[in-house]
């Protein structure tokens, strides 16, 4: 059975924002849980079908895929989605946040999550037309936050350790009993950690990071498009007191060519041709990424016409295969004429009468038709 579109299963229009398509999921969420609906096949499989959709929306480099080429443009990069737990980091998170472990760990939590993860940090990428269809390998300096050298991330003085945390007894909760409920809540005293320092690192002040200035060499692939997201793992802030570094995601912005335009992994461009070229026929050299590529013009062709250059695109960074240029011919009319000119140009028009413009003579018939029509 063809799955449904991602944007009807969480009931959001296409436009949406983040906050609209979290909101939509947390309801959905709430009320297709496996754990709400035990033995109910067709909530769990409901429960699935919201979380993947809300996977795949709740990602802008995913989301755009998916905008461009429907389901298989993402459909390779979905995990599977149990109804205990979650592969996607946008649900497992948002998911987390929602019931806040009211259900303890019915809902596949296994002791809380901890505020000492690092920050994903965001870098936004200016390139050409020729790097994206090319690919390219750029060097990065990225201003960050990483593990401290003296104390190894631990944040501690060297030759101590941090202490089980005495509120939490190292859990990085406390539990409370509101009426029917177990509520577990962040332990106030450490913050989640599940550990105190007792003598801070002198360097790091007891955070178990310093400041840098990372240099990276991030490959950028061939074919990518504009928006599109690079992701480097680990790269981001180093976590708090050792904790799990955040990623880096690279956004990526094409800018505007002088001479194409990109239509996924086709290129479109308008090249003028004179007069006598599209009259008498000819043969041109026509632009491409690669270099130029003649095109034979036939006698008689109009501006407007299209041709196409097969494989003259892009690469797809799906597919990895290139796209087409299609190629818009436009009459040049000439601005400066001397005078030689204008008189060639006025014993031409002497010489042709309308027949030789059989859609001016086909024009010219109609306006005939309709003044004897008016003046009838």
């Amino acid at each position: 059975m063809s799955k449904r579109d991602y944007y009807d299963v969480l009931g959001v229009d296409k436009g949406a924002d983040k906050n609209d398509i979290k909101r939509a999921y947390r309801k959905l969420a709430m009320k297709y849980h496996p754990d709400r609906n035990p033995d109910d096949e067709k909530a769990a499989e409901s429960f699935r079908e919201v979380t993947e959709a809300y996977e795949v929306l709740a990602d802008e480099e995913k989301r755009a895929r998916y905008d461009q080429y429907g389901h298989a443009g993402v459909d390779d990069q979905m995990g599977g989605f149990g109804a205990g737990g979650f592969q996607g980091s946008h649900a497992s998170q948002d998911f987390g946040d929602l019931f806040g472990n009211i259900f303890g760990e019915a809902f596949g939590g296994g002791g809380g999550q901890t505020n000492n993860q690092g920050a994903d940090l965001r870098y936004n990428l200016s390139i050409s037309l020729e790097e994206a269809a090319e690919g390219k390998e750029v060097e990065l300096e990225i201003p960050k936050h990483e593990s401290c050298d003296t104390c190894s991330g631990s944040g501690a003085r060297p030759g101590t350790h941090p202490v089980p945390c005495s509120t939490c007894a190292g859990h990085g909760q406390v539990q409370m009993q509101q009426g029917f409920f177990a509520v577990r809540r962040t332990c106030p005293s450490c913050q989640g950690a599940g550990k105190k320092i007792e003598s801070p690192c002198v360097t790091c002040g007891g955070t178990g990071r310093k400041k840098v200035k990372k240099n990276l060499k991030v490959k950028i692939p061939a074919g990518v498009y504009d928006g599109a997201q690079v992701r480097v793992g680990g790269e981001g802030e180093a976590g708090l007191n050792g904790g799990v570094s955040g990623d880096l995601f690279i956004v990526v912005r094409i800018k505007e060519h002088s001479i194409f335009e990109r239509d996924g992994a086709d290129l479109h461009c308008e090249m003028p041709i004179t007069f006598p070229q599209a009259t008498l026929g000819a043969e041109v050299d026509a632009p491409t990424l690669d270099g130029k590529v003649t095109i034979k013009i036939p006698a008689g062709t109009e501006s407007g016409r299209v041709f196409r250059l097969r494989g003259h695109g892009v690469k797809d960074v799906r597919a990895r295969q290139k796209g087409d240029l299609y190629v818009r011919v436009q009459i040049a009319v000439p601005k400066k004429l001397t005078h030689k000119q204008k008189e060639l140009l006025q014993a031409f028009a002497k010489e042709t009468g309308d027949e030789v413009y059989p859609e001016r003579s086909s024009f010219l018939g109609k306006v005939k038709d309709l003044w004897d029509d008016l003046a009838s």
